[in-house]
């Protein structure tokens, strides 16, 4: 049966050889370790290896290690008990019990406090659990696959992740390299998320300049796919042509290759005297209808207050005679930010 990969875009050499390894382990029950940079797509490589596996049919349940406080993630995996600590009013499962039968996944398991580790080698040695404030052991069954963008190695050595867990985690290692070595992918991606965006917005379709695919290619993506997803949204919203231009690239991917900034033409020119208001015929020209067209200028706006305040959003909202939280809001809901 060929390899369900749905979501997981690239066809370079980096990435089929980990598809080779993916392949082998999806069918088994063994422990993975996903390891890889922060925005290289650990959790898509992680629901691809579910999708692939005997547990198919079952859950698939993650969670984030490092986004859910040390004193409450216990009870979020192991599930507590009616009165097991304050606000506890009624027992509740955990991520464990969810996942029975199916994958749990750990991401940034390197996040976790080294008490808790203890817990989770017993989970993951036994098969069985407890719920805080309990006194029954529960007996589980579900394929573990942990991620983190540490070096685990490292953190053992330092004395801040237990070995022996690192040891039973690590049967089969599965690293996700950055998308700097994954040169055949970049372009791909860039024109996939692109078209995506735009076809979201309905305004009429972006292409990539042979150049601006240069500097792509020679970029280093220190935020990888997701650094490349959020920079082809904000080119949806920002570029003015049909075609992206080296001077629509910010700043920070010049530095990056070496390169001094250009400009665009217009940005020097002197401004008209007095306020030109769009016309009809500039919301044709984006091919987007009157809610989308409101919301991309509202957008530009926003972007240019944050560059022109520096980064600094008490500034930026000021400008904009507006709250600081409203802004903040409207940044997260248009992930305008990276």
């Amino acid at each position: 049966m060929a390899l369900n990969v749905d979501g997981i875009i690239g066809n370079s050499p980096a990435l089929a050889e980990v598809f080779k390894i993916l392949e082998k382990v999806a069918p088994t029950e063994s422990t993975v370790l996903v390891t890889g940079e922060s925005g290289t797509g650990k959790e898509l490589l992680v629901r691809a290896l579910h999708r692939n596996s005997k547990r198919k049919d079952k859950a698939f349940v993650p969670i984030n290690c490092g986004a859910i406080p040390k004193e409450l993630l216990e009870s979020e995996l192991f599930g507590h008990e009616k009165g097991a600590f304050t606000h506890a009013i009624r027992s509740r499962p955990g991520r464990f019990e969810l996942a029975d039968g199916g994958t749990i996944f750990l991401d940034e398991i390197g996040e976790m406090d080294l008490s808790l580790q203890v817990k989770i080698l017993r989970a993951l040695q036994e098969k069985e659990i407890e719920r805080v404030g309990g006194t029954q052991i529960k007996k589980v069954d579900v394929r573990v696959v942990a991620a983190t963008n540490r070096d685990l190695e490292d953190e053992v050595q330092a004395g801040r992740f237990r070995e022996d867990l690192f040891y039973r985690l690590n049967v089969i290692p599965l690293h996700l390299p950055p998308l700097r070595e994954r040169d055949g992918d970049i372009i791909t991606l860039a024109e996939h998320f692109l078209g995506r965006f735009c076809r979201e917005k309905e305004r009429g379709g972006l292409s990539l300049s042979e150049r601006a695919k240069e500097m792509f290619l020679t970029y280093s993506w220190p935020g990888n796919v997701r650094e490349l997803e959020n920079f082809m949204e904000r080119l949806s919203i920002l570029c003015d042509s049909k075609e992206v231009a080296p001077e629509d690239l910010p700043d920070k991917i010049w530095t990056d290759i070496g390169e001094t900034p250009l400009r665009k033409v217009e940005e020097v020119q002197v401004r008209p005297a007095g306020f030109v208001w769009p016309t009809l015929l500039d919301m044709n020209d984006r091919a987007s209808g009157l809610k989308e067209f409101l919301e991309s200028i509202e957008d530009r706006l926003l972007l240019e207050a944050l560059d022109a305040a520096g980064g600094v959003k008490n500034k930026a909202a000021e400008m904009l005679g507006i709250k600081r939280t409203t802004l903040i809001e409207k940044i997260k809901k248009r992930k305008l930010l990276d």
